[in-house]
């Protein structure tokens, strides 16, 4: 069969002679096939072994999800989730051995895998309260301490860290200034940074990576600003992309170069994936801006387009500036209901975005609250959302939803500096991607977010396997 031609915009996508001829070699062997299905409620159920035999061009009629390892594409820096004020908190309401239990559950050698953690630097709307790490109108910002952190988040931070070891991977994102430096005084509804304090809030970061880092938390990079285009009930602030640019190129950028810190990732945007190409080739129109900039944020509450959320967007921006990695930072289903943790649409709706994510040239990619209580908070604007482990704090009970399962299909079995390659699907209720391990291990994840069971076929080089994909499943096959 002829190959695919695939479209060149991919980074370090190049001939992969290596894992050709590793699959010549297995030609013929089986696959471990792990499940989730929904309606026999089985949960990441080791189904074992499929055996993969000589096929010809498949027809029309046969359901195939078709990888091919010759075509590369972005490697992935990693998977993980926000440790939050208000996981902090809820984590430490919980009994010792819960807390231990939740630890494995992400980042022990038996859990999901996540390499990487995302906290807020100021609070935000998963906080209990309003606070900064400075005395009111400090210019100097001489009283800068993070001994509010000290209580929770950074306590848990350190425990995942220790689980995680070398792969851990740590950022973090501001949802606003202090009130004093902002138009409209306030940390919340909005509001811009006034220039006379540009390089006051610059210099915020570097005390801020100094303090996590004086404490042993390796700084990996940095958002610039939480949704930058939206008023918020709680903390936000406004960014035009030009003021945006501004800030990175004169100020940002310098102060963290001058500090020693040229290293740290800075990513820009961090908002949703209908503006993010604008955003981006505005931005980053200025080589000056552009230097300073390592990747493109983004999160998914473009809720209005439903099930076709605007994936094209990532693929055009990732053509544009093939330089920079794109990283999917903030994403979680609003509106909390404790009578639906254990809807299987939970699961997937990080499904669909996962994959179609990853397929369009995502290298980051962070859930948001890894753990939120029985109300769905804390929350101190009443904005309460869905985690993948709810915890009820009363009662010390935990609750794994769908969505952890489903986010362990990927973050369980792909690793970091896995490298995705080619995958398609000739049937749309079939969504699938596959990374190439280190190891050489292949993973390919598939679901079926319809209503029908569908036999399908996994076809590598002439070679298939034959599997079944019942109605609201997901499954990784691993080669």
């Amino acid at each position: 069969m002829k190959k695919l031609i695939v479209s060149c915009f991919v980074v370090g996508m190049a001939l992969n002679v290596n894992a050709q001829n590793y699959w010549k070699k297995n030609a013929g062997k089986s696959a471990k096939v792990i499940f989730t299905n929904s309606k026999t409620n089985e949960k990441m159920v080791d189904k074992g072994m499929v055996k993969f035999e000589k096929m010809a061009q498949p027809k029309e009629t046969d359901a195939c999800i078709f990888v091919d390892p010759d075509f590369k594409y972005q490697k992935l820096i990693g998977i993980g989730g926000a440790i939050t004020d208000a996981s902090a908190e809820t984590f430490y309401k919980l009994p010792k051995s819960k807390q231990k239990e939740i630890i494995e559950a992400y980042y022990g050698k038996n859990g999901l895998g996540y390499t990487v953690v995302r906290t807020n630097m100021n609070s935000c709307d998963f906080s209990s309260d309003s606070y900064t790490y400075v005395t009111e109108n400090d210019k100097t910002l001489k009283s800068f301490n993070v001994a509010h952190d000290e209580k929770y988040k950074i306590p848990m931070i350190k425990e995942a860290q220790k689980a995680i070891g070398k792969d851990f991977t740590f950022y973090f994102s501001p949802w606003s200034p202090p009130a004093w430096m902002k138009s409209n005084k306030s940390m919340l509804k909005g509001g811009r940074l006034e220039n006379p304090f540009y390089q006051t809030w610059a210099d915020y970061y570097i005390k801020f990576i100094k303090e996590y880092e004086k404490r042993g938390i390796n700084v990996w990079g940095l958002t610039i600003q939480n949704e930058p285009m939206a008023t918020q009930t709680w903390e936000s602030c406004i960014y035009t992309a030009e003021e945006e640019g501004e800030f990175l190129k004169n100020n940002l950028g310098p102060t963290l170069w001058k500090n020693g810190f040229k290293d740290k990732k800075v990513m820009i945007w961090d908002h949703n994936r209908d503006l993010i190409y604008q955003r981006a080739t505005t931005t980053l129109s200025n080589p000056e801006t552009s230097k300073y900039a390592h990747g493109i944020g983004y999160h998914w509450y473009e809720t209005w387009n439903n099930k076709t959320q605007l994936f094209d967007n990532l693929s055009e921006t990732q053509r544009a500036f093939p330089d920079k990695f794109l990283a999917f930072t903030e994403g979680c289903k609003e509106q909390f209901d404790m009578s639906k943790i254990y809807d299987v649409s939970l699961g997937e709706l990080y499904g669909r975005n996962m994959i179609n994510d990853f397929n369009k040239g995502t290298a980051l990619w962070t859930d948001w609250n890894v753990l939120l209580d029985e109300t769905g908070g804390p929350n101190h604007v009443g904005n309460f959302c869905f985690a993948p482990i709810i915890a009820d704090t009363k009662t010390g009970e935990v609750h794994y939803t769908y969505e952890y399962y489903y986010v362990g299909h990927v973050s369980k079995f792909i690793k970091p500096n896995a490298q995705r390659i080619g995958t398609s699907s000739n049937r749309a209720a079939l969504t699938s991607t596959t990374f190439m391990n280190e190891n050489g291990q292949l993973v390919t994840v598939i679901m079926n977010d319809s209503d029908n069971d569908i036999d399908t076929n996994l076809w590598i080089e002439g070679m298939s396997a034959k599997l079944s994909a019942p109605a609201h499943s997901i499954q990784t096959v691993i080669l």
